[in-house]
Order: structure tokens, then C-alpha cells, then sequence
């Protein structure tokens, strides 16, 4: 019985001729051919190469027979049971290589599969809890928002209350101011001719001192009390329009604030649970914003700052017609008596600095004249060496003059040799002491120079702060007169 799928065996039924072969031929060897099986990929998975059966795939080369024995080259007559055995298209290791493949590959699949369900489930595991801290971040931030608007609002209530305050006070004051405008002329026109006569200091000494600033401050206080006691009414209306202006300013930003933290109030009630909610694709990629939390803060507390600063003003204005009478004259003799003082301090400076200056030109024309002659002596020692260098020159060349074995490196030549040395080393030393003296002369001249141009700067400031601004300062309008008795 043969199996199915084999191919059949044709039976030669001619007539046998000895060819005198008894046995086969030796078969020559081919090489193996393999082919590549995939039944199919997964990650990690490593193929077996697949290869034609082994068993009895060898063809025999025999050669042909003289006698007409072709038909000789076919196998021998076999029982069809033995020839399917023969036949058969794979072996025994190649069926356990096949299970084997397909046990791993079933194996991979599986570990695959498994790692990939554990990766999905810890992956879903992570995005849920970073969607759930997100939202509560986010609520957080929502209530800490809310926050900082009700504090804001608080204190814009509060500053507004206090404005509209100050705003009604500010209607009340008036004053004459009149007859005191008139007497302030004379100090300022004496400051200010100070800082002219100051700007013709010269060099260094135009310096940015005590004095100038004394100066400065004076000038700004007598402008200062001058215009508002001329300008007073005027200037109480245009307090009192930059006042409204900074009321409507924190009425926006207060209304703006109720709007924000009844938006924010519905943002931080919404739940997944709420009705309300719904998609708004792309509204992530639309930024509307017009301010970061710096710059949101720092718009109220701007509004805040400007309305104090107004108010500030307004009280200053309102104190200043209620008490510039009594203290005017009390701010401007004491910004007099100081700027007297600094004038005093600075002289007494500038002096001090010139006689020192003065020290230092006398000792450094002595430097110069003990410079002058350590050059002379240093020149003549220089010139007194140079005829001992000739001499011990002179010496080695006649003695190089010497015949034969006479031309001896006796003890003559070498304290020849040695004096030539030393001499040369003395002349090089001595050039460059002079050189270095020569330099310091030089350096002694210029700190001459520079100090007699030190002496005409100390000498022209001191003409100008003590001569000319001091003899303009020696007198100052009465208390009567500058609070408008007279």
C-alpha cells in the first residue's frame, strides 16, 4: 500500500541486457541548496532557514554503458511500502526544527502581546492620574486666582473711598498768596547766579559737590514755594481733574475685577459632571490674552499708586495753603543756612587741598633738582669707565700676539679676561640707572607740570566760591516779608 499524494512508479517490463555494472556508480555530492521559510513576523522572534529533505536527495552521475545499458541507471525494483519510505519529503529533525519554530514563535507572540496589555494598562493608568492632577492643579489655580482678585478689589474699594474722599476736601482751600511770590525773586535770583558763577570752575574741580546740589535744592525749593503761591488755584483745579482722572481709572480696573472673578467663579464650579460643559476645538491654540499675572498685578497696584500719589498731592496742597505762611520762611532760611554752611566746608576743603599742592611742588622742584644731578654724576661715572675698559682691551690684544706655546692662558689673561667682563657689566648697569633716571626726571616734570595746573584750578574755584558767590550770599529777606506781612 502506497500513500496518497506519492508519485507512482512506472515498472520497466523490456528486456534486461548485462551491461556488467553490478553496482552504482558513486554519486557525486552537490551542494545543498537552502530556502528561506517566514511563515510569518513578530517582534523577537528568530527563523530557522528551512531546507530541501536531505534523505536520499543525492543524484548519482554514473556514466553511460557501452553495451546499451541506459535503462540500467534506475533504481532497483522496490516494494511500494520501502518506496514511499524512500521518498519522503522531509526528515525526522527537520519536523522538530518546524515545532520548535512554531512553539517559539508562538511564545514571542504571546510575550509580546503580554508586554504590550501591561505597557497599554500602566499607560492608561499614568494619563488618568496626570489628567485628574491636571484638573485639580488647574482648580487650585482657579481659587488661588480668585483670590488675588478679591484682594485687589479690597484695595481698590479702599483706595477709591479714600479719593473721592480727598477729592471733596479739595474743594474747600483757597488761599492769598500773592504779596510772599514777589519776595522769593531776590534769593532765587542770587542762587541761581551761584551756579552760573560755579560753571566756570575749571577741570576737575567742576565737580557735582554739596554745594551745587545745596544750590540746586534751594532753586527748586524757591520755584517750588514761588509758583504755589502764585499758581495755587490753578493748580488746585488741575489736582483736581488728575484726581477724577485716577477715580475713573480705578472704577474700570473695579468693574473689570467683578467681571474676572464672576467669569473665574463659574470656571472653578464647572465639574465633569456639570451641564454646561462642551468641545471647543482649537479654542487651546487661540491666545487672547493681553497680560501675564506680573503685569495684571501691576496695572492695579500702577492705579493705586497713581490715585495715593494724587491724593498725596491734594493733602500737600491743601497743608500747603493752610501752613505756608509759618513754615515757609522757616524751610528757606534753612535751605540758606545750609547751602552758607557747604559753601564754608568746600572753601575750607579747597584751601587745605592747595596748600598741600603747594607741599608737593616744593618737594617735587627739590626731586627734579637731585634727579638733574644723580644724571651728571651717573654720565660722569659712565665716561671715568670707559678708559679702564680700553686699557684691559688693549691688554688682551697684545697679548693675543703672542708665538706658540708663549700664547698662555696664564693668570694675567684671565683676570684680563674677568676685569673686561666685570667693566662691561658696570657700563650696563650704569645706562640703565641713568635710563631709569632719566625716566623719573621725566615723570618729576610732568607731576610739576600737573601740579602747577592743579594750583590755577584750586586758585580760580576759591576766587569764585569765596570772592564772588559768598559776598552775593550775605543777606536775606526778613520772615515778614517772604510770608506776605509787608
Amino acid at each position: 500500500m502506497e500513500f496518497l499524494g506519492t508519485t507512482q512508479t512506472a515498472s520497466y517490463c523490456g528486456p534486461k541486457k548485462p551491461c556488467g555494472l553490478t553496482t552504482l556508480p558513486a554519486a557525486i555530492q552537490d551542494p545543498i541548496i537552502q530556502e528561506t521559510y517566514q511563515p510569518y513576523y513578530l517582534p523577537g522572534y528568530r527563523y530557522l532557514n528551512c531546507w530541501r529533505p536531505s534523505l536520499f536527495y543525492r543524484i548519482s552521475n554514473a556514466q553511460p554503458c557501452p553495451d546499451e545499458c541506459h535503462s540500467a541507471l534506475r533504481p532497483p525494483t522496490i516494494l511500494p511500502a520501502l518506496r514511499s519510505a524512500l521518498f519522503c519529503r522531509y526528515s525526522p529533525q527537520d519536523w522538530d526544527k518546524s515545532n520548535q519554530l512554531q512553539v517559539r514563535g508562538a511564545e514571542a507572540s504571546r510575550l509580546w502581546a503580554g508586554r504590550l496589555t501591561g505597557d497599554s494598562m500602566r499607560l492608561m493608568q499614568d494619563k488618568d492620574q496626570l489628567t485628574r492632577q491636571m484638573q485639580e492643579g488647574t482648580s487650585r489655580n482657579l481659587s488661588q486666582r480668585l483670590s488675588d482678585i478679591g484682594f485687589w478689589k479690597s484695595e481698590l474699594g479702599y483706595e477709591l473711598e479714600r479719593l473721592l474722599t480727598e477729592n471733596h476736601n479739595m474743594d474747600t482751600v483757597k488761599r492769598r498768596l500773592e504779596c510772599a511770590a514777589e519776595e522769593v525773586n531776590c534769593p532765587l535770583q542770587v542762587a541761581l547766579e551761584c551756579l552760573y558763577l560755579r560753571e566756570k570752575r575749571i577741570g576737575i574741580d567742576l565737580v557735582h559737590d554739596n554745594v551745587e546740589k545745596n544750590l540746586i535744592q534751594e532753586v527748586d525749593l524757591l520755584k517750588c514755594c514761588q509758583e504755589r503761591m502764585r499758581k495755587l488755584a490753578q493748580r488746585i483745579d488741575i489736582q483736581m481733574r488728575d484726581n477724577r482722572d485716577a477715580q475713573h481709572a480705578l472704577e474700570r480696573d473695579l468693574e473689570d475685577k467683578c467681571s474676572a472673578q464672576f467669569i473665574d467663579e463659574k470656571c472653578f464650579n464647572l465639574r465633569n459632571t456639570s451641564d454646561c460643559i462642551s468641545f471647543f476645538h482649537g479654542v487651546e491654540r487661540v491666545d487672547g490674552t493681553v497680560s501675564v499675572p506680573e503685569t495684571w498685578a501691576k496695572f492695579s497696584n500702577d492705579n493705586i499708586r497713581h490715585s495715593q500719589s494724587m491724593r498725596a498731592n491734594s493733602i500737600r496742597l491743601r497743608e500747603e495753603a493752610e501752613h505756608l505762611m509759618e513754615t515757609l520762611s522757616d524751610q528757606m532760611w534753612r535751605q540758606f543756612t545750609d547751602t552758607n554752611l557747604a559753601f564754608n566746608a568746600r572753601i575750607s576743603e579747597v584751601t587745605d587741598v592747595k596748600n598741600k599742592l603747594q607741599t608737593q611742588l616744593a618737594k617735587t622742584l627739590q626731586e627734579i633738582f637731585q634727579a638733574e644731578n644723580t644724571i651728571v654724576l651717573l654720565e660722569r661715572s659712565i665716561m671715568a669707565k670707559e678708559c679702564p675698559l680700553k686699557v684691559a682691551q688693549t691688554r688682551l690684544e697684545c697679548r693675543s700676539r703672542r708665538p706658540n706655546v708663549e700664547l698662555c692662558r696664564d693668570m694675567p689673561q684671565f683676570k684680563l679676561v674677568n676685569e673686561v667682563f666685570t667693566i662691561d657689566d658696570t657700563l650696563q648697569t650704569l645706562k640703565l640707572r641713568l635710563r631709569e633716571t632719566q625716566d623719573t626726571l621725566q615723570l618729576l616734570v610732568m607731576s610739576k607740570s600737573r601740579l602747577e595746573h592743579e594750583l590755577a584750578i584750586k586758585a580760580n574755584t576759591l576766587c569764585i566760591d569765596k570772592d564772588r558767590c559768598m559776598a552775593m550770599r550775605r543777606t536775606f529777606p526778613s520772615t515778614p516779608r517772604l510770608v506776605g506781612s509787608c
